[in-house]
């Protein structure tokens, strides 16, 4: 039995976020390994030579209110403000999108060979088959090993159930009558227009 394999999508400015995780990473394995060596009794002296932590320390501890002056601190908020904005907005292209796979309906098999159909020539059926009704501004199909869906976008409120179902036939008339094996098909309405609907109000 064929199994629907699940692959994972990103967005293409991940790659920012991974270059930006990746010196944190590093900064956060060495100084790691360095809190090692202090817990082995390693001179503080050598590690803070290869390390720097603690220059870093004593240069911070010996920061003063005095020197936090208005554009210090004005300086220090617009950037702490850019980073919590770019940070907040690369986070969410970080997080995989998983989604099914769609594989190429596969019969009509003998000896000589096989007839296949790729997903799209039968959601391109579905979607010419769903525009054809007057009602119907905008159609996708997405086919899946199960099932087909259909998302419509209508000119106007009106019939909407008996609308759905009218696509519903015609979408499964065209799938019969192109010989590929029959599948459930599932109406979605997405939208509708509305400015044409509200000129037909009026």
């Amino acid at each position: 039995m064929f199994r629907q394999r699940v692959r994972a999508r990103s967005s293409s400015l991940a790659l920012i976020g991974t270059i930006l995780i990746v010196p944190v990473a590093l900064a956060a394995v060495w100084y790691g390994l360095m809190t090692i060596l202090l817990s082995l009794k390693v001179p503080s002296g050598s590690i803070d030579l290869i390390s720097g932590y603690r220059t870093a320390f004593d240069f911070l501890a010996g920061i003063d209110a005095a020197q936090i002056t208005p554009d210090v601190r004005l300086v220090a908020g617009l950037i702490g403000l850019a980073a919590a904005l770019l940070f907040g907005w690369l986070a969410p292209k970080e997080i995989p999108r998983p989604y099914l796979t769609r594989g190429e309906l596969r019969f009509d098999e003998d000896a000589l060979g096989a007839v296949t159909v790729q997903p799209r020539a039968i959601e391109r059926i579905a979607e010419t088959a769903a525009a054809e009704s007057t009602a119907v501004s905008s159609a996708s199909g997405r086919y899946g090993e199960e099932d087909l869906e259909v998302h419509v976008h209508l000119s106007a409120l009106r019939d909407v159930p008996e609308t759905l179902r009218d696509v519903q036939r015609r979408v499964a008339g065209a799938i019969e009558r192109h010989g590929v094996p029959a599948v459930p098909v599932s109406v979605t309405l997405t939208g509708f227009d509305q400015q044409q609907e509200r000129e037909s109000i009026r």
